[in-house]
Formats: C-alpha cells, structure tokens, sequence
C-alpha cells in the first residue's frame, strides 16, 4: 500500500488555547460554534495511555471523533484517508498532540487513526466527543468500526515499531 504525506479532505486539527493563572489552567475543548458545520457530538469519553502504547489504527463507517490531546503526557498522532472517493486518498498525515502542543482533531468516517504515547514515563490523556453512540442506542447495536491491528499493512508495522 502506498502512501504520500499531505493533508486529508475533511480532517481539522486546531490548537487549543490554554488560559493559565495561579490556579491553574483551563482549555476550552471544543465548542459547538468553532466545530465543522452539522457537526454535533453525542457522548464523549475519557482514556489515559500507558507509555510506549498505541491505540488504533482503526477507521469508522458512520462516525466522526473529536480528539483533544492537551496532557498529561505526548502523542504522535498518525491518519490516513481510506476512502477511495476522496480527492485525498491514500493521503498521511502525521502530529504530535497532548501536552507540548494542545490540539483538537476532528476526524470524519473514513479516515483511518490511531495514536501512541510517546511520553516516557507519564500515562498520556484523550478526550473524545463523537458524534454517534458508542454500540448504538442502549448498546445494541454492531460497534461502528473497522480494526487495521491485524491487518498486515506497512502503515501499521511502521507505527507499532516507531520509537520503542
């Protein structure tokens, strides 16, 4: 499978301000104003990964996920457009995210993703806001995704083996 480095139609990476003071600090996350139009997230989660461990890469047929990486801890972010309609198919992108450099990304259906905590000894955070159910309604539904551990494809060996 080849691959060539450049932006994906449809994938929005924004900085998140944060406003820090003696008490600490706050990031505003994402607000329904400066999300991509009819976007409207519908539950949101939370997960902290251990150092050195990689999430995805997986893809969703329906579902659009907003990340927001802002720490504890680093992530090297990586994507790629695997839908054949797109003008940007087969295009890769790559980014750090978390606490050196607060992002959102917000990635539509399609679009394959995964990240790893590149931080060295802190477990790492992400916050996720998609716009669909998680299982569906009630949990009754077939999970909305299609898995790329197994598959044997050179994007995925390249980003298991990365900076062990």
């Amino acid at each position: 499978m080849e691959f060539k480095k450049g932006e994906i139609e449809g994938v929005v990476i924004e900085k998140l301000i944060k406003f820090s003071d003696e008490r600490g600090f706050l990031i505003e996350t994402f607000r329904i104003d400066n999300l991509p139009d009819n976007l409207q997230p519908i539950m949101s989660y939370v997960s902290y990964t251990r150092p050195g461990v990689a999430r995805g890469p997986h893809e969703h047929k329906e579902q659009t996920d907003i990340f927001c990486f802002m720490g504890p801890g680093n992530f090297k972010i990586k994507l790629w457009d695997n839908r054949k309609e797109s003008k940007t198919y087969r295009c890769c992108m790559e980014i750090i995210g978390g606490k050196d450099n607060s992002i959102r990304v917000v990635v539509p259906p399609g679009v394959v993703h995964g990240y790893k905590n590149i931080s060295k000894e802190v477990d790492g955070m992400v916050l996720n806001y998609p716009d669909k159910l998680y299982r569906g309604w009630g949990k009754k539904e077939e999970v909305d995704e299609i898995r790329h551990e197994d598959k044997e494809d050179e994007f995925y060996l390249d980003f298991i083996k990365e900076d062990k």
